[in-house]
């Protein structure tokens, strides 16, 4: 379900300091119910599924991520000049020292997303290339009936007026095939898992 940026921009999360110059594009509510300190299982879980080229088992989201990575290797929009450390500073060198002596959270192998920093409530990773440079933020937030689930917000800032045209271009595409199946994937991984999660 697809929520308001309120959702995101009126919780506490460190994420809003230090990415304060990016726009909060998409706020999603993840089907990931669970208990107070499972953040941890699911971002392994989405860890996982990046750092394999996808998230879950989901062959629409694979179809998707596919082409976007070929589209973006063709055109040239993901070489290492493009990303973080070449074009955009990371925004690691904004972290507070609390957040940049403490867990980063996850490695997501040859993905263009790097961990930036791991919390109780929230995660953020961050990637770059000749469009935009966006963070991916999943926070853990109360369901309202005594358990917990998760919300995943897309904050960006686009690389000029190049950047700005190609969100507006792929706007639809995102949200009629990349988040849906996005998020159909992560919701069928975490109730497989669940047995598990009891299990721990």
């Amino acid at each position: 379900m697809r929520l308001t940026k309120d959702a995101h921009t009126a919780r506490p999360w460190r994420i809003h300091d230090i990415a304060h110059d990016f726009t909060v594009e998409d706020v999603w509510a993840l089907p990931t119910p669970g208990g107070p300190d499972d953040l941890v299982c699911l971002v392994r879980q989405i860890a996982e599924g990046i750092s394999s080229g996808v998230n879950g088992d989901d062959f629409v989201s694979r179809m998707l991520f596919a082409v976007r990575w070929k589209l973006g290797a063709l055109l040239g929009w993901d070489k290492a000049g493009n990303g973080i450390g070449a074009r955009v500073q990371s925004l690691r060198e904004r972290l507070p020292a609390d957040l940049r002596d403490g867990p980063q959270g996850p490695g997501l192998g040859s993905s263009p997303f790097t961990s930036l920093y791991q919390r109780d409530d929230e995660w953020a990773a961050e990637m770059g290339n000749k469009t935009v440079h966006a963070v991916m933020h999943i926070g853990w937030v109360p369901d309202g009936a005594g358990g917990y689930r998760s919300q995943m917000a897309v904050l960006v800032k686009p690389n000029g007026l190049f950047g700005t045209l190609y969100m507006a271009a792929i706007k639809s595409f995102r949200y009629t095939g990349v988040y849906p199946a996005l998020i159909r994937s992560i919701g069928r991984e975490w109730q497989a898992n669940a047995a598990g999660r009891r299990v721990q």
